[in-house]
């Protein structure tokens, strides 16, 4: 088995940050009809800074893979990063990104050959876009029409 593969079935069993949180600041719910995934996002910021992060809800095993490491990267750091390290990971799967982008995303560089798979490059991009929703205070976001975060 392969690295990815292995990677993303261990987020898939064994998600990091996932449940809810009891006081969140922000919060935002985020879907992909295609693939039927529904996650719920809740982060405590605190002095322009991601305290706390949860993910919740119903998705397929690249989404929760990729909220679960999503919430390791930008647990503890700035917004700013967290937008930063979103577009940064946008760019990749969509095979738009730069090597020098390449240095921030880590570990979540293993979600670069998502590109290959385009029905699930929206699975992948999901909890990133659901995490902007939260940021900036929209309740709920999708994957499809004018909020598609592909096309935009």
């Amino acid at each position: 088995m392969n690295l990815y593969q292995e990677v993303i079935l261990d987020h898939n069993k064994k998600p990091r940050n996932w449940g809810t949180l009891s006081n969140p600041t922000h919060q935002a719910e985020g879907l992909n009809p295609l693939c039927g995934d529904r996650i719920w996002l809740m982060l405590e910021v605190m002095d322009e800074s991601i305290v706390d992060i949860a993910v919740d809800g119903e998705s397929c095993a690249i989404c929760k893979a990729s909220a679960s490491m999503m919430t390791l990267s930008v647990k503890g750091k700035p917004l700013k990063l967290a937008e930063e390290l979103t577009s940064v990971f946008r760019k990749m799967v969509l095979g738009e990104h730069n090597e020098s982008d390449e240095s921030q995303l880590g570990r979540l560089k293993i979600f670069q050959g998502i590109k290959d798979l385009p029905s699930r490059v929206k699975c992948a991009v999901l909890p990133w876009h659901t995490l902007q929703a939260a940021v900036n205070s929209q309740g709920r976001i999708s994957t499809e029409g004018s909020d598609d975060p592909i096309s935009s």
